[in-house]
């Protein structure tokens, strides 16, 4: 079943990335896009194709790809549905440890300030949520806890945007804020592709500890799962993903819940076989919505974080709903 799925999702990655080089404000035809990804054409449509919309359509995959993956290991590692970086706070740290680097003038120092600062800002977020994981098994505590630092680090982000030293400064923080993959390149990509790479790779680890956790820690560490490492390693790896995710695009939030949800009943809800699938479905959903983005015939083009909340929000309160209603 798990083949198929992979397959298919595959499949739909491809033809989204590659509508994303067909479409936008100027749609070009499919023989002119071919050609420009082969080094041909005309040098407009290189430069549309190839350094435009390309590497725009690439990170948005790769942030959703980051985040799918991110909360089904969540998920996965808390044993509950809720769990998704945004809605726990971590992106919210991560965007605030960008915004710091650019606040305080450190990002002009080098291009790997601003990932850097991130992912410290997923880490030190999710190793909150950990914590308070391990100290409580109510879900409605973690929510709340995610609530608090996501609220933390609002107010902090907007005080310093409040003092923003200039209005350059305002409007690089308020992307951050907003989450955007527009002007994006394959420079962003590369200084980016490390952290996600290492965060993948941690994550796809400790697949079978995931595994093994929906027996139950107790049972869990009975068969032999080191639960401090299987906490530890899922946490590094999700702060590392977040904060790239964060670092390309600023804060995305609800993909990182709504795709592992689609995907659970489809793998028979077992978290390590859900990494994949949810990385891909989130990867195609942000590649969608960010086309969507482009061809909305708005006066200025919508933030793709914007985007992203207003349809993952409602899936969000469905989703607690029909968690609600199967506990009464």
């Amino acid at each position: 079943m798990r083949t198929p799925i992979l397959a298919g999702l595959t499949l739909a990655c491809v033809a989204a990335l590659v509508a994303a080089c067909l479409f936008g404000s100027t749609p070009l035809e499919p023989q002119r896009v071919l050609m420009a990804l082969v080094g041909g054409g005309s040098a407009g449509d290189q430069l549309v194709v190839v350094h435009i919309r390309l590497p725009r359509a690439l990170t948005a995959f790769a942030v959703g790809a980051a985040l799918g993956a991110s909360g089904a290991a969540l998920q996965g590692l808390l044993r509950n549905p809720l769990a998704e970086p945004g809605v726990l706070g971590v992106s919210a740290l991560a965007s605030l440890g960008a915004t710091g680097a650019l606040y305080f003038g450190y990002a002009a120092y080098s291009a790997w300030t601003m990932p850097a600062a991130a992912i410290v800002g997923a880490l030190v977020g999710t190793s909150l949520i950990a914590l308070a994981a391990m100290r409580t098994a109510s879900a409605v505590t973690l929510i709340l806890i995610g609530v608090g630092l996501s609220s933390f680090a609002g107010a902090a982000m907007n005080l310093m945007m409040n003092l923003a030293p200039n209005p350059f400064s305002l409007a690089d923080m308020l992307n951050w804020m907003l989450g955007t993959v527009a002007n994006r390149s394959f420079v962003d990509l590369a200084f980016a592709a490390p952290f996600l790479i290492a965060g993948f790779g941690v994550l796809f680890a400790t697949r079978r500890g995931l595994s093994a956790l929906t027996l139950g820690e107790e049972a869990a560490s009975g068969i032999g799962l080191n639960l401090t490492r299987q906490r530890l390693l899922t946490v590094v790896g999700t702060g590392l993903a977040t904060g790239a995710a964060v670092a390309l695009a600023g804060i995305i939030g609800f993909v990182g819940i709504v795709a592992p949800h689609i995907v659970r009943p489809m793998v028979n809800h077992d978290p390590a076989r859900a990494l994949l699938p949810s990385a891909l479905l989130a990867g195609l959903i942000l590649v969608l919505a960010d086309i969507g983005v482009r061809l909305m015939p708005t006066a200025s083009e919508l933030k793709l974080g914007v985007v992203a909340a207003l349809i993952g929000a409602p899936v969000f309160v469905w989703i607690a709903m029909q968690r609600r209603s199967v506990h009464d």
